[in-house]
């Protein structure tokens, strides 16, 4: 069963043949988290590719990485930057009308997930992600280049669509509402409370339910698991026949692979929580439970 929207996402195959296509622009959105006890978000962030040596990317793409985009002003990491300041970061970058977008990362597609995402929220929908990201290009030995990826600059122009991000307040409204479906991307563990990194207090929103970004692709490959699949994963936890899906994690980068895939499946009324549980576990009046 192929996907409802199949234009989200690219095959590698597909890339190594527009690899010199002038309106096609590579963008690399990988972002390392090293657990750290001295932070209080309990890890550490570091923009890729630097562990790897150098900086390989297919199609001479250029890092743009959540966490290059997100608000300065915020006291959380990872959320939606003002508009302007999104626009000028694309645009610097390359993007603008009629650029075809690749997203991809080193990490299960999850950044390249997030960013396709803010795209989509500022009005952007030339944008795909990568399928299998960087594993499955390197594991098929595509091409890699070793430039810094720059091209000239373009005109990115921000149309904001406020629906597809979900603040406290419309969260706080979807607990106990059964038109809503609050759903987690984090790990089963973390979302029963009982492993994993919590954020200020372990478990879940009330009454919300699971699917693991992590459990989304082949962990061979990275590419998404076949459709029908992705579709059982997401049914069974109720988010395909709501009348309103809000996805959240801990920072709202899981929660961007999980409204990436619903996307892919069709499902195109879906917010995500930005702040999530870095905003929601902190706040002891804001509900959560664990098993």
């Amino acid at each position: 069963m192929p996907f409802a929207r199949p234009q989200y996402l690219v095959e590698t195959d597909w890339l190594a043949k527009h690899l010199d296509d002038p309106n096609v622009r590579v963008l690399e959105c990988t972002v390392y988290l090293h657990p750290d006890a001295s932070q209080a978000s309990g890890f550490r962030v570091e923009s890729g590719p630097r562990q790897v040596g150098g900086r390989p990317h297919p199609g001479r793409g250029v890092r743009v990485s959540p966490g290059r985009v997100s608000d300065k002003s915020s006291t959380l990491r990872f959320t939606m930057p003002p508009a302007a300041q999104f626009a000028e970061a694309l645009g610097r970058a390359g993007v603008g009308d009629s650029v075809q977008v690749v997203l991809y990362d080193r990490n299960v597609n999850m950044w390249a997930a997030r960013i396709w995402w803010m795209l989509r929220a500022f009005g952007y929908d030339n944008a795909a992600v990568l399928n299998g990201g960087w594993k499955k290009w390197t594991l098929e030995q595509r091409p890699i280049a070793k430039d810094d990826g720059k091209r000239p600059a373009r005109k990115f122009v921000a149309k904001p669509r406020p629906e597809l991000i979900a603040d406290r307040e419309a969260v706080l409204n979807g607990v106990g509402d059964r038109a809503t479906c609050l759903l987690n991307a984090l790990t089963p563990e973390q979302h029963a409370g009982t492993g994993g990194v919590s954020y200020g207090r372990p478990g879940r929103i009330a009454g919300s339910t699971n699917v693991a970004a992590r459990d989304l692709v082949d962990p061979a490959t990275h590419a998404y698991l076949p459709s029908e699949v992705l579709r059982d994963k997401f049914a069974s936890a109720g988010a395909l026949h709501s009348g309103k899906v809000i996805t959240y994690c801990g920072a709202g980068i899981a929660a961007s692979s999980d409204a990436f895939v619903l996307a892919l499946l069709g499902k195109d009324d879906v917010a995500v929580y930005d702040a999530s549980l870095s905003e929601w576990g902190r706040d002891p009046s804001l509900p959560m439970e664990q098993d």
